[in-house]
């Protein structure tokens, strides 16, 4: 490891002389009304951290200067309910400062105070803290590669596999979005970045911390617990990978440290798609819990971790989980349709990727609105965790659960614009069989489509012809060897999606119906 680390406790009272406001200082949070324009304070690679919870770890507090490079001191004044943090370089802080402007800094849910500090380093005596500097040093031969030197029995210092962790979530009764993932991985350290998806009709996560100490003190601490009482149990495991590709910020995967990126379907980035809206404004509204009980109560570090009923308190406020009563609705709303193009049979073919659609009605007064009925409520989740924020004709649609439990059938003679379609016998029902490959094979929408039942003779151009005729462009393609099922690229998601609503049990001839459905391969 490079250099010495030292942790400590500073040498001198003339040292401690900006624990009041300095003028000069820079405060990274919107909210502090002494926060200054950036080129008013001089930056410095020392940061102050202010209004630190009570019995915050060593850990937590170097965790939030680990995803812009590393640390190289630390300082607790746990008196004070402060700290300072030295990173390696200006460049890095000046870095932490930017981010921690745009986005609250939060230790177990609550929001600090970071600012530049007078001082240009942390001068300090590593004899008087033992355990900060064990904590750091670990710290830094993960980051480092090496092996820690600290005398093992400060710390258990065995280097945990990876800083990404997979989460599995079973008995999933109500939504859990990436909002209530971040909220709970949170009480451990940095999360960096979250994607999630669906595998094995399972809702499943990638989770990277800023630190694999971090992941595993998650990982043995929230192992088999649930987030919400008697449901959603989550399953960690360490995963194979090392570092997470986040392409996206939306409600489906999020790069904390790149507020900058794209949400994907050409809107900004600053614009919240969350189920769950504002993280940090609709979970601090709750944080009284609302009433409504938890089964997450943790302790961690001598401090307990406060239950986590604010997510469910926050996600029952934002109308998206039924915490009372038989459970979550069957039913979605999908808006900003187009409504020129939009049909009952188009958004059936459509969320029957993920379910087996019942009914359908685009609303009268309202039609670039619909109401998607499916068999249950763990359809309408699967369907409405996939949908949200896809591009359909041309714009992005949005998708969240209904307040109505079914969808009405009109009187007879009453639908003259046969906006409502009842599709309850459908023999189209990509889910009725119990055990049936289809919930093996439900991937989020992706350019590439998987082609099954070709009828025999049926070449690649004529299935390019086909595709291409829906209005899209074949990129590429790629028969299976029985030539019974293919692989067919389109130029982008939209035009698969077009693709699938239109061909999906195209007939072919000679009773084969082609079935289309999303792939999660590339060729």
């Amino acid at each position: 490891m490079d250099g010495d680390v030292a942790v400590g406790v500073k040498r001198g009272s003339d040292e401690l002389n900006m624990y009041g406001s300095s003028p000069n200082s820079m405060t990274a949070n919107g909210s502090d009304s002494k926060k200054q324009r950036l080129d008013e304070s001089p930056p410095s690679r020392v940061l102050h951290i202010r209004k630190l919870p009570n019995e915050v770890s060593e850990t937590e507090v170097i965790a939030l200067g680990l995803p812009f490079g590393k640390v190289t001191n630390i300082l607790m004044l746990k008196g004070k309910n402060q700290a300072f943090l030295e990173l390696g370089t200006e460049e890095a802080a000046i870095t932490m400062v930017n981010y921690y402007t745009a986005v609250t800094p939060q230790v177990r849910n609550t929001p600090v105070f970071i600012q530049y500090s007078n001082h240009k380093e942390l001068k300090t005596d590593s004899a008087l803290n033992q355990r900060a500097q064990a904590v750091l040093q670990a710290v830094s031969a993960v980051q480092d590669g090496s092996s820690p030197s600290s005398d093992p029995g400060v710390l258990d210092l065995a280097p945990p596999p990876s800083p990404v962790l997979r989460i599995i979530i079973d008995n999933m009764f109500y939504p859990v979005t990436l909002d209530v993932l971040q909220q709970i991985f949170s009480k451990f350290g940095t999360v960096m970045k979250i994607i999630t998806f669906t595998k094995n009709n399972q809702f499943q996560a990638l989770l990277q911390f800023s630190d694999p100490v971090n992941a595993q003190q998650a990982k043995l601490s929230l192992d088999g617990q649930n987030i919400y009482n008697s449901c959603c149990t989550l399953r960690i495991d360490f995963s194979k990978l090392v570092n997470l590709n986040v392409k996206y910020n939306n409600d489906k995967s999020r790069d904390y440290t790149r507020p900058d990126l794209p949400t994907g379907d050409g809107e900004s980035a600053n614009k919240d798609h969350s189920l769950l809206g504002t993280p940090s404004g609709a979970l601090a509204s709750y944080s009284s819990g609302g009433g409504y009980s938890s089964s997450l109560s943790l302790s961690q570090g001598g401090g307990a971790i406060s239950p986590l009923s604010a997510a469910a308190a926050a996600a029952a406020a934002a109308g998206r989980v039924a915490l009372s009563g038989s459970g979550v609705s069957g039913v979605l709303l999908a808006s900003n349709l187009n409504e020129e193009m939009v049909t009952p049979q188009s958004l059936f073919t459509l969320f029957g990727v993920y379910g087996d659609v019942q009914r359908v009605k685009i609303l009268y007064n309202k039609k670039d609105s619909a109401l998607i009925q499916l068999s249950d409520g763990n359809q309408a989740q699967l369907a409405m965790s996939h949908l949200n924020g896809q591009k359909v004709f041309g714009k992005v649609m949005r998708v969240t659960l209904s307040k109505h439990q079914t969808v009405a059938l009109p009187r007879e003679g009453l639908d003259d614009q046969l906006l409502t379609k009842d599709f309850s016998g459908s023999p189209l029902h990509r889910f009725k069989k119990p055990g049936s490959k289809n919930f093996q094979n439900i991937f989020p929408p992706s350019a590439t489509l998987h082609l099954s039942n070709i009828r025999d003779g049926v070449g690649e151009e004529d299935l390019r012809l086909l595709f291409s005729n829906s209005g899209g462009t074949v990129k590429a393609f790629k028969f299976f060897q029985d030539r019974k099922m293919s692989l067919i690229q389109m130029s982008s998601v939209e035009e698969a999606i077009q693709a699938l609503m239109d061909l999906h049990n195209y007939d072919m001839g000679g009773n084969h119906h082609l079935k289309v459905s999303f792939s999660k391969s590339t060729i």
